[in-house]
């Protein structure tokens, strides 16, 4: 049975007074049945990381960039997390697209970055209220899906985050069979493209206004593997039952 994730984006949030949450959440949840990961800022990464050790909390970076080193001021990459002490990054959020112009082969690039300093690859995609409404959502996912993903991708090193642009921090978000109908159309589309055992195996979360009050009844949709928090994962109190939500589908 695939491992289910609860991936917490803390964004442009976070000082080092706010690093106790990390270890609240992790005495909350000691023995979790599914995943936990936050992703700090990248300020935060390596003192979130000594923070985390020794509990079952796992620490991520929210973006990379592709190459290893060089002449990128004011950027970090994949292998500058790993040595903080990261065992993911985050790629392709909707926010990273419109506001910084990433298309899918950046964020492809960055993925591949991202395999080859050994950390798993979360690849977001997600259409806008326009493109929903035009009917083109199942077109603009798989578009971005496999512009966006890296051909090594695997179950084991990557994990695609299905967000609906129109859903992140709004709080609206789409009906059940909404959610069901993009998961499975890319659940299908991994096994076509990848195989059977990245099909089956690669997790799918869902991300935009996931809440305490909703969690469960997301987490119940068929090929939801768990879920990337934003705002929610701010708070202990609102993360943690979401992890328990999570914890009983796991």
């Amino acid at each position: 049975m695939t491992r289910k994730l609860a991936a917490g984006n803390w964004k442009m949030n976070g000082t080092a007074a706010d690093l106790d949450r990390i270890a609240r959440l992790a005495a909350a949840h000691p023995e979790p049945a599914c995943e936990v990961l936050i992703c700090p800022p990248a300020t935060l990464v390596s003192r979130a990381a000594e923070q985390a050790a020794g509990t079952p909390v796992k620490i991520g970076g929210q973006d990379c960039h592709p190459e290893t080193s060089g002449a990128h001021t004011g950027d970090h990459s994949a292998v500058m997390l790993a040595d903080a002490g990261a065992t993911a990054v985050i790629l392709g959020h909707s926010e990273r697209r419109a506001d910084h112009g990433e298309t899918n082969l950046t964020v492809q690039r960055k993925a591949e970055a991202v395999l080859a300093a050994d950390l798993t690859a979360i690849v977001c995609i997600g259409e806008t209220l326009d493109q929903r409404e035009a009917g083109r959502t199942l077109d603009i996912v798989e578009e971005q899906l496999f512009g966006s993903l890296p051909e090594a991708a695997t179950a084991e090193n990557t994990v695609v985050a299905y967000e609906p642009v129109w859903a992140i921090g709004t709080g609206k978000v789409p009906t059940n069979d909404q959610i069901a109908e993009v998961h499975s159309h890319i659940r299908t589309r991994l096994g076509d493209h990848y195989g059977a055992a990245a099909g089956t195996g690669i997790r799918l979360l869902y991300g935009g206004s996931v809440k305490p009050g909703n969690a469960g009844e997301i987490f119940a949709i068929d090929n939801v593997d768990g879920a990337l928090v934003g705002g929610a994962s701010l708070r202990v109190e609102d993360f943690s039952p979401i992890i328990s939500a999570l914890d009983g589908k796991a």
